[in-house]
């Protein structure tokens, strides 16, 4: 496996590093809601920076020809379509009709200057909006697409899967006395119940699974995997009728 290389962060440069280059635009897109009372708000907005930066520094250090259009990565986008934890304090909700204005804007104002853009998305919650502003960028004939953060066989919502993530990543944030199982139904099950009401009506302590037995080495492990399978599906950049990048991931409620 090639080296990692540190990515080049979007935030760092000035426009003449830019000039002439058209790189690809790596975008992690996040949300500040509930997950749970032992994870931060910031819980799909770290994990989709982390992820998006792995990758950027993965695709940087592939073996081959270097690429003088490279890759960047831009700052995370920490707001995003939550409505359905709004029944919890502190969740931010742009909503879906100002996220897909957003995603819209971002991309057409992107992609004056870079070859590609692809949305690293950290939160389910964000798919409809992505996926309607995402294909409308594709129509007018730029070269975006959309990427989820699921690992698979992932809990639904603050469980296993993002406790060990975050025990990882920010081991300081995680109130571990307070980790307790939520609602541990199938998603599939919990879907319709969601879409009607909201996450706390399901579980009133807004976790949907168990975050027992998570583990920092889990949490490296996830990520880990998640951001080899993003340089790998970015690298082949085969875009599918919604704008997702890559084979097919069950989705799952973040």
């Amino acid at each position: 496996m090639p080296a990692e290389h540190a990515p080049t962060h979007l935030a760092d440069l000035a426009w003449p590093d830019l000039t002439d280059r058209g790189p690809l635009v790596l975008l992690p897109l996040g949300s500040c809601e509930q997950h749970g009372p032992h994870l931060p708000l910031d819980t799909d907005a770290a994990v989709a920076g982390a992820v998006a930066a792995r990758a950027a520094a993965r695709l940087a250090a592939a073996d081959g020809p270097p690429d003088p259009a490279g890759v960047v990565l831009a700052p995370v986008q920490p707001y995003g379509a939550s409505g359905e934890h709004e029944g919890f304090p502190g969740t931010v909700s742009l909503g879906q009709a100002a996220l897909e204005l957003l995603v819209v804007e971002l991309g057409r104002s992107l992609l004056r200057w870079a070859r590609r853009l692809l949305v690293v998305n950290g939160h389910g919650g964000n798919v409809e909006a992505l996926s309607r502003a995402v294909a409308l960028l594709r129509y007018e004939g730029r070269d975006a697409a959309w990427w989820p953060c699921v690992p698979p066989g992932s809990d639904a919502h603050a469980g296993r899967a993002e406790t060990s993530m975050m025990l990882r990543l920010r081991p300081e944030a995680v109130r571990t006395g307070r980790a307790a199982a939520g609602c541990t139904d199938p998603i599939e099950r919990l879907l319709p119940r969601l879409r009607a009401s909201s996450v706390r009506t399901v579980s009133p302590s807004g976790v949907l699974g168990d975050p027992a037995g998570a583990h920092a080495a889990e949490g490296e492990r996830l990520l880990a995997g998640m951001a080899g399978r993003l340089a790998a599906d970015a690298a082949g950049w085969r875009v599918g009728e919604d704008g997702r990048l890559g084979a097919a991931v069950p989705e799952a409620a973040r």
